[in-house]
């Protein structure tokens, strides 16, 4: 069983760590009584699925033994305006795989597959939340 713990550290602010020491900063935007000094607590869903699906992609490609130099993934997520809970309704992941000679279809196929199979994160949001998803494959300098 996983276990994080979070202490309140004034105004909105709450700090936060895991069983082997990992910390996280949480605060709330200024207009709602914080500092903006961390993450916002929803934002870091943003953040786990960028990390879980990350991660899936990278050790799928390494399988398929295609040369990767660099992911960068970009999670943009669009709350609920017209209630509570503000969850995110909307949200995109945007791939960006860098490599030697990297095959096009073995990155989307490991997209795929950390989407559809392994993305514990991802899997977590309920059918209220529409996912899509993009990737480039982009030739590294040699």
């Amino acid at each position: 069983m996983d276990t994080v713990r979070v202490k309140w550290n004034g105004k909105r602010r709450f700090v936060g760590w895991d069983e082997a020491g990992h910390g996280v900063v949480m605060d709330s935007k200024p207009e709602y009584g914080g500092d903006g000094s961390g993450a916002r607590p929803i934002e870091l869903v943003l953040y786990g699925i960028a990390g879980c699906t990350g991660m899936d992609v990278i050790s799928i490609l390494e399988k398929k033994r295609q040369v990767v130099t660099d992911i960068e993934i970009a999670v943009r997520g669009e709350q609920r305006v017209d209630g509570y809970p503000r969850i995110y309704t909307d949200i995109s992941v945007e791939y960006a795989v860098t490599g030697v000679d990297l095959k096009p279809d073995a990155v989307g196929r490991a997209v795929e597959l950390s989407e559809e199979k392994y993305c514990a994160v991802r899997h977590m949001l309920g059918p209220q939340v529409r996912v899509t998803s993009s990737f480039t494959v982009l030739e590294a300098e040699r």
